[in-house]
């Protein structure tokens, strides 16, 4: 993947378009498709624009661990994002990424 977006440098603002939409998500051995299935504001963190959650939904099937991957996506290239797994949600395995 190519060089990656400065994570201070987004906002909510940036993702509120892109919900729905499909991001690809580097696993170790294999990309992963992500549907970012909601963007939620998550308080004053002294973030310019403040703090704000993605919440995003994967296939069903084996969980990827919690850690940093490269998640791909056209209007914004590739952004490091820390992803923790929260369980089943929709049709498939939740992941979140909270922006502080």
């Amino acid at each position: 993947m190519s060089s990656t977006v400065d994570l201070a440098k987004l906002h909510i603002d940036d993702f509120k378009p892109q919900q729905d939409a499909e991001f690809e998500m580097q696993a170790a051995d294999r990309v992963v498709v992500l549907r970012l299935a909601k963007v939620e504001p998550a308080g004053n963190s002294g973030r310019p624009g403040g703090a704000f959650s993605l919440l995003f939904v994967g296939p069903k099937g084996a969980w990827l661990p919690q850690a940093i991957y490269p998640v791909r996506h056209p209007a914004l290239g590739v952004i490091e994002i820390f992803l923790v797994p929260i369980g089943p949600l929709g049709d498939g395995n939740g992941y979140q990424a909270i922006f502080t």
